[in-house]
């Protein structure tokens, strides 16, 4: 399975109110693992910063006027072409950040994602009752670097990268390869289940590690603690044949 983290910066929370996407961060997962791929570009919003977001993200409106608009083709053509048809994942993606791109692509005439989406504050909210569920708290729970983080502020790329690293942790520690899914083939399409990895098998059993006094002493417990019908009698008998 393909999948997505982004994150957004913005000139507010609202874009009813006038706000605007700033910059754009996003990276590509594949069967529970970051591939590398990632997508980046800052926006310029054809309008003023607020003191209070730029408190937030430091992206002075001079220095955004140097980028794109959001309806360029590097931008909204861009980043939906890196998206493609995966899965989202965002915190708080489903009221904010999928709501707010959708809001950019109408306002570029363009259409929406429809995309499904996973919302890691839902997710966390869910897993960890009552506990913080921003970014800088599940980062701090699951023991994610926030070096970077704390010397250079928010970014999206960054952010989005930070993210990845809580959502696998939120899953449980996915490991790639682990998903038992048909891998991808060289285009990233579904392959067929011959390109699955094979099994290894152990050409030998290995040894056994307890001693031959443990193994007695267990056989005596099963017989006298557990009795005649312990599921483990069954286990200490030879196989038939034999």
């Amino acid at each position: 399975m393909r999948q997505v983290v982004f994150d957004l910066e913005t000139t507010g929370f609202r874009f009813d109110e006038g706000h605007r996407i700033v910059e754009i961060g996003g990276v590509e997962m594949v069967r529970g693992a970051v591939t590398g791929r990632s997508f980046h570009t800052y926006v310029n919003p054809e309008r003023d910063m607020p003191e209070g977001a730029f408190k937030v993200h430091g992206l002075s409106e001079k220095f955004l006027k140097g980028f794109p608009v959001f309806a360029d083709e590097r931008v909204a053509g861009a980043f939906v072409e890196f998206v493609g048809d995966a899965e989202l994942i965002a915190h708080n993606g489903i009221a904010f950040d999928l709501p707010f791109i959708n809001a950019e692509l109408a306002h570029a005439g363009l259409e929406p994602l429809t995309n499904d989406i996973i919302d890691t504050l839902a997710l966390a909210r869910r897993k960890f009752p009552g506990a913080p569920a921003s970014l800088d708290a599940l980062c701090a729970r699951f023991g994610v670097d926030m070096r970077e983080r704390e010397r250079d502020g928010h970014g999206a790329l960054l952010d989005s990268r930070l993210l990845a690293a809580v959502y696998i942790e939120l899953t449980g520690g996915l490991q790639a390869g682990l998903d038992f899914a048909a891998r991808p083939d060289g285009e990233g399409g579904p392959a067929d289940r011959t390109s699955r990895r094979a099994v290894y098998v152990r050409p030998a059993p290995l040894a056994p590690l307890i001693t031959g006094d443990e193994a007695a002493a267990h056989a005596r417990f099963v017989e006298t603690e557990l009795g005649p019908n312990a599921l483990w009698g069954d286990r200490l008998k030879p196989p038939s044949g034999v």
